[in-house]
Order: structure tokens, then sequence, then C-alpha cells
């Protein structure tokens, strides 16, 4: 079985919010709402580039924003300078609606750094917390290596990997925070979880937009070294 019930949007930044960025199309950054269709409570993941039009489509959806994740520190995911260009992110949306921001302790100094967004906005987890949306219940699972403290979001059959796994492939270990080890543990874990749960990646690297972890274990080479140790 794929994933069932939730609210859950796929978004791409420079096609389907940010559409006159040029940076977002380049970089082709996926942000995701997702949420509890009985209560209208939603969470954005990685919500840059275009937030005001993150809130809008939210509202389109009659769906009310009540926090945030961030995958990882990186300013095309939480908004800040990216080699001299500004990305709005969580700063510029936080202007516009007080949500917590969901990051694990482990990025917690990372990700106040790159976005100069104060410690008090942040809600610090440890693995595997939590986090309620009305009946629906998102898990943050911390998959260190891209970053100390990456983390991907389980929700409802799908998990939202940011940067640790791609369709094809992973993130980086060679930028600040980056740990190969780390991440060879992370991929294992990932590689375990039911065979149904689809992926849904934090870039459009691949032209298809997610796929199943059964078919990752066959089809991703990095995932299909995990299975066959």
């Amino acid at each position: 079985m794929g994933p069932t019930g939730g609210y859950f949007r796929q978004l791409l930044a420079g096609r389907d919010v940010a559409g006159d960025d040029p940076l977002a199309r380049q970089m082709v950054n996926y942000v995701y709402a997702l949420g509890d269709p009985a209560t209208r409570q939603a969470l954005l993941v990685d919500p840059a580039y275009a937030p005001a039009e993150l809130l809008a489509a939210l509202a389109e959806d009659e769906m009310e924003l009540c926090g945030v994740v961030l995958t990882h520190y990186h300013s095309d995911h939480a908004g800040g300078d990216l080699v001299g260009w500004h990305v709005a992110g969580i700063a510029e949306l936080l202007e516009l609606v007080e949500v917590p921001v969901h990051v694990q302790r482990a990025e917690l100094d990372w990700v106040t750094r790159t976005t100069g967004v104060a410690r008090s906005s942040f809600a610090a987890h440890e693995p595997g917390d939590v986090v309620e949306l009305g009946e629906s219940c998102v898990t943050l699972l911390h998959t260190p290596g891209h970053t100390p403290g990456s983390q991907c979001v389980l929700a409802d059959g799908r998990l939202v990997s940011g940067d640790t796994l791609f369709l094809n492939g992973c993130g980086r270990t060679d930028l600040p925070g980056g740990d190969p080890v780390a991440l060879q543990a992370s991929l294992a874990g990932l590689a375990a979880l039911p065979a149904s749960t689809v992926v849904f990646p934090g870039h459009a690297y691949d032209p298809a937009p997610s796929a199943s972890i059964g078919e990752l274990n066959r089809t991703n080479p990095v995932l299909r070294q995990q299975v066959s140790r």
C-alpha cells in the first residue's frame, strides 16, 4: 500500500512558487505542505524562496500554518545567503506569521548562524520526536551526514527526505558539517523503512517526483549498497 490520508502538497520552487526567480529555477528545490484535513492545521517543510506565495497556497486549500520543519540549515532550504544571492526563507516567513520552526537539536547552532533567526523561534527536537497535527502525527527522523542535524519527515506513509536521500543518490558530505560515516548509517536506517514508504526528495534532480523505498532499494545505488550488506 502507498501513502494514505493526510493533507500533502509537493511544490517546486521556480515553477509552482517563485516562478520568476532564476536561482529557484536553477536550484530546483521542493517545498512541502502537510497536515491534518480535519483540523486544517499544516506544516511547511523547507519553505524557501517565496514564503508569501506558500502561505497563499495554504490559504487556497483552507489550511492554517501551525509550524515549519527544516530538514537542514542550508540556505536553499532555510533561507539566507547562497554564494552572494539572498534566498527568502524562515526569517521572512516569521515576519508574516509567528509559528515554531522544528529542527533537530544538533542543527540549532548551524541554522541560527545561517538564517539570523533567534533561537527562541526554534523548537529543538531529539531523534524520533513527534509533532502532532490534530489527529495526525509527524515523526522527525534524525539522519545526520549531509549536515549534523539533518532530518527526514515521516507522515502518513510519506518520507520527506531533504538532502539526505534523493531518488538516484544521496546528499553531499563535503560541505561544512558533512560526515560520510554518519550518512551511511542514516541511509541504512532509511533502507529499512517499510517498502511502501514513498520518498519525496528535497530537489527535483530526477524526472519522477517520488518513489517508494522498495523501488529505491532496487534502483538507487546508495540504498542498494545498504541492502546488500
